[in-house]
């Protein structure tokens, strides 16, 4: 992957593999790191189609956990690694949780944010950034913390105000490697308040 790619060619039992643009081990990735693809990849996923027309309740005890159990792991498999770079991937996959609510009957009228409210939820994208405070919570201070030693840069200081123990945020020429999980928390956890941070555990 990327302009320094030698571009070499394998053998497999004496025959040439042929070379691809992109790679699928779950996620569908192209050499330049675009998640494009993969975005819409996931948004495609028909269970809600076969939901619509297969269910005859519109009640949200029976459609909202379907949703949750078999559409939505779809949208966020992995998605620590592949979150959506750009607004456009970023609509696809929240369009499948819009249309998701609208099923439910007494909702379809409502705005997307106000059938949010009224069942519960998060919007995807506020699901994810909650996802990469815990994963980067886990990686720091809890169940995975030696693996996590490399991925982050602390910079402690005994300042009185917000946390004393932050993230260092590196710098990347190329906008999209800003994007990756080890990048994009950052600011996040910075902002976070002080009781969050030096929490003894993820409950807590």
């Amino acid at each position: 992957m990327g302009q320094g790619n030698p571009k070499h060619k394998y053998r497999l039992c004496g025959e040439w593999l042929e070379s691809s643009p992109e790679e699928d081990l779950g996620v569908l990735v192209d050499e330049k790191l675009n998640m494009s693809w993969q975005c819409a990849l996931a948004a495609q996923n028909p269970i809600l189609g076969c939901i619509k027309r297969s269910v005859a309740s519109r009640s949200r005890e029976r459609i909202l956990p379907l949703y949750s159990a078999l559409v939505r792991p779809h949208l966020e498999y992995c998605v620590h690694l592949w979150s959506p770079q750009h607004k456009k991937d970023m609509d696809v996959l929240e369009w499948v949780q819009r249309k998701a609510t609208k099923m439910i009957r007494g909702l379809e009228y409502l705005s997307y944010e106000n059938r949010l409210r009224e069942l519960g939820l998060f919007s995807l994208e506020k699901r994810r950034l909650q996802g990469d405070l815990i994963a980067a919570f886990e990686y720091l201070k809890g169940a995975y913390r030696k693996d996590g030693e490399g991925l982050f840069t602390r910079v402690c200081s005994d300042r009185t105000r917000g946390s004393d123990c932050k993230l260092k945020e590196g710098r990347f020429r190329l906008d999209m490697r800003k994007k990756f999980f080890t990048m994009r928390v950052v600011k996040h956890w910075n902002r976070l308040p002080r009781e969050a941070v030096s929490a003894p555990s993820l409950a807590v």
